[in-house]
């Protein structure tokens, strides 16, 4: 058997570090173009109404609105940042947007609500609300987006396909909504009506924790489809 000699083991074992260090840097470099740090978006995320606007309310537990979609929004929320979303409330309590001295507390809350998202830098706003109708048949989410909003409308669209896959009562298209949140807003937003609270059995359900998590799931694949992540 053939002995190497020291200075050939040496040579032997520095080229094996160059050619190792050579793969290394071939491999980092073929890569690089296709690797791409995970994007970062901000959301703004809106409850409707508070404080002396509760909005509708539940026939049978006399739940409102004004609660319910802030329970909804903080759950979106914390979906949202665990995702690695940047989030933007524009409520985090059961109090109102309005200024107390305003003569029309309407238009100051929707003043305030409208310098929240475009102040945001946000790429996208979603503000959430439950519905509800004289007929307590009407049931099912929908979602709305501003007319002449291409971005809206392609939100909206993969938001409510989420939630039809979860849900079947949902709305099978979305609407242009003409809401103020929609109309004043800077970045492609939507609003969604979860449930009708004047449907017995969707006011239940609207209720229940599962429910909750399960919708706010629904809106949180919407969101990622719209950013194709």
């Amino acid at each position: 058997m053939k002995v190497l000699t020291l200075r050939k083991r040496t040579i032997l074992i520095a080229l094996c570090i160059i050619l190792c260090v050579a793969g290394v840097v071939i491999y980092f470099t073929a890569i690089r173009p296709t690797f791409q740090p995970k994007p970062q978006y901000t959301i703004v995320i809106d409850a409707g109404h508070g404080g002396r606007d509760g909005g509708a309310i539940g026939k049978e537990t006399g739940i409102t609105e004004s609660q319910l979609n802030l329970d909804y929004a903080l759950t979106l929320k914390d979906m949202c940042e665990e995702f690695g979303f940047d989030v933007v409330l524009t409520r985090s309590t059961m109090d109102g947007l309005y200024d107390e001295n305003a003569s029309n507390k309407k238009k100051s809350e929707m003043e305030k609500r409208k310098d929240i998202i475009n102040n945001s830098n946000a790429d996208i706003m979603i503000s959430l609300h439950m519905n509800s109708f004289p007929l307590t048949s009407a049931e099912g989410a929908q979602v709305f987006y501003a007319n002449g909003s291409g971005q809206g409308m392609t939100l909206a669209k993969d938001v409510q396909t989420s939630i039809c896959k979860s849900f079947e009562n949902a709305r099978s298209y979305v609407t242009v909504g003409d809401y103020f949140v929609l109309n004043y807003s800077n970045i492609p937003s939507v609003l969604v009506e979860c449930g009708f609270l004047s449907n017995p059995n969707e006011e239940r359900l609207l209720q229940q924790k599962d429910y909750r998590e399960n919708f706010c799931y629904s809106i949180l694949a919407g969101i990622i489809n719209y950013f194709e992540m």
